[in-house]
């Protein structure tokens, strides 16, 4: 256990002990590398939305099954360099319409990756360090975020700047279900709006001068037709904060990008102009030339 690690963590570091040891080293090495910011944002997020021993414990085994599935399939990948065929409605049915498997491994295991895996960690320090100050410079009121998941993004950012508003879309109850609740707990509910809806069907009749989509390309069979629905989102001066996930086997990822040049490419065919990224890999390769799951986080501004 960690020497002086808050009640929150604590508490996750003893549960883990019967379910997920393999998970513990996760938490010490995150701890060792993010130090006191990580450890507050974390434990908020703990004590928060997972307030009891029970929800606690049902988010800790949701972690290691979501893990677990992970890695099995990223072992495959590494043999046949390729995800398996499957098609965008294949996909949402077997997760994001899939009441069990989202409730009970996808959502939780995805929110505690966002702490206990370091390149999605860094992903966060990047949006924190280099998109929120934009938005607190310029006084932006509103924002949505395409895609909310576990609604991770858009809680750290209506934490950051106590004036901002935003909207959460997604085409998953569930994952609506779940942003809402984790918004919620941080007391940001009445600054929220969350609205079940495609972007790719009809024009929204609202605009944003910050759109923010995490880890959504890679879950398309068009992620290019995505990307302009996003710059139609977007308000003439405004930007977007959008990622990919390259190499990472997950049972809704579709379409494989292998290097960071791929989605840029993608990015400047939709009409966006790429401003600044970042981008970090999940771990070393076990041996040269293996692929690693890594992480694009990128600002982008709509093409005049």
């Amino acid at each position: 256990m960690l020497p002086t690690a808050p009640a929150p963590i604590a508490k996750l570091l003893t549960l883990m002990e019967s379910s997920a040891r393999f998970a513990r080293e996760s938490v010490r090495r995150a701890a060792a590398e993010f130090g006191p910011a990580w450890e507050a944002d974390f434990s908020a997020m703990l004590l928060n939305f997972y307030g009891s021993d029970a929800a606690l414990q049902d988010a800790v085994k949701g972690y290691a099954a979501f893990v677990m599935d992970s890695m099995r399939r990223q072992k495959r990948f590494e043999q046949e360099l390729s995800y398996p065929a499957k098609t965008y409605a294949e996909a949402a049915a077997e997760v994001y319409y899939n009441d069990d498997y989202m409730r009970r491994q996808y959502l939780p295991g995805l929110l505690l990756s966002h702490y206990l895996w370091t390149h999605h960690y860094q992903q966060i320090e990047y949006f924190k360090g280099f998109f929120l100050p934009w938005l607190q410079r310029q006084g932006v009121e509103t924002f949505a975020e395409v895609g909310v998941g576990t609604g991770i993004y858009s809680r750290l950012a209506l934490q950051a700047l106590p004036a901002l508003r935003g909207t959460g879309l997604d085409i998953s109850p569930l994952s609506l279900e779940f942003t809402g609740a984790h918004v919620g707990s941080f007391g940001f509910g009445p600054r929220y709006a969350l609205r079940r809806q495609d972007i790719l069907e009809g024009d929204s009749p609202e605009q944003y001068r910050a759109v923010i989509c995490v880890e959504v390309l890679e879950h398309l069979e068009d992620p290019v037709a995505f990307l302009v629905g996003l710059k139609k989102l977007t308000a003439p001066g405004g930007r977007l904060f959008v990622t990919a996930a390259l190499n990472a086997a997950h049972a809704d990822h579709i379409y494989l990008y292998r290097k960071p040049e791929e989605v840029v490419a993608q990015v400047e065919a939709a009409g966006l102009h790429l401003e600044h990224s970042f981008f970090a890999n999940a771990y070393a390769p076990a041996k040269p030339g293996l692929p690693v799951p890594g992480a694009l986080a990128m600002v982008l501004t709509p093409k005049a």
